[in-house]
């Protein structure tokens, strides 16, 4: 790889986890400081805020989907590695490859059918109950949350051809700690 391409993937990586953090971070703050509002003036005053449900569930639309290229950047996605786990080490890195190319592609896939949505959506020219706000930009960040994610698995094939370890992510190495305390059943 050169130089100025793992640059280029470093800088877009970093772009993208102050995209993710930002949403994350100011989604959950929001989530929090309209429900605590909403509730002192329902108790307080006996008047509820009225768009504070559709708010939250607006907010919780943008943090699951942001969220999703976050815990894939971090390597903390759900992973079902039976197989994987057994396998032997030339075979995991072939598996790993086929794992992070396949899933990118998916989540491109599914990226591109939820713009056509949205799409649809916004030619129909619905708007939220309380907000009043285009339906469509409420939907905005289920495309760009996939379409993150499959950067963040291209990202970590383009890791994994690059390197003789195995990568969960651009960042996330595939380690096994056997330090850690088993759990017992």
């Amino acid at each position: 790889m050169t130089p100025m391409l793992h640059r280029g993937l470093i800088l877009a990586d970093r772009w993208i986890h102050r995209l993710e953090v930002t949403c994350l971070a100011g989604g959950i703050l929001l989530m929090a400081l309209n429900t605590i509002i909403n509730v002192f003036g329902r108790y307080l005053f006996a008047h509820s805020l009225y768009f504070a449900e559709e708010l939250n569930q607006i907010l919780m639309v943008v943090i699951t989907f942001m969220g999703l290229g976050y815990v894939t950047r971090q390597g903390r996605h759900i992973r079902m590695s039976a197989l994987y786990d057994v396998l032997p080490d030339r075979y995991k890195k072939g598996l790993m490859l086929l794992i992070t190319l396949s899933t990118a592609l998916t989540l491109f896939l599914l990226s591109y059918y939820a713009y056509a949505y949205v799409a649809q959506m916004a030619r129909r020219g619905m708007i939220t109950a309380a907000l009043q706000i285009p339906l469509y930009w409420t939907l905005l960040v289920v495309p760009l949350g996939f379409f993150i994610a499959g950067l963040q698995y291209s990202l970590a094939f383009i890791r994994n051809l690059q390197s003789r370890d195995i990568f969960l992510s651009f960042h996330a190495l595939d380690i096994y700690d056997e330090s850690q305390p088993k759990e017992s059943l």
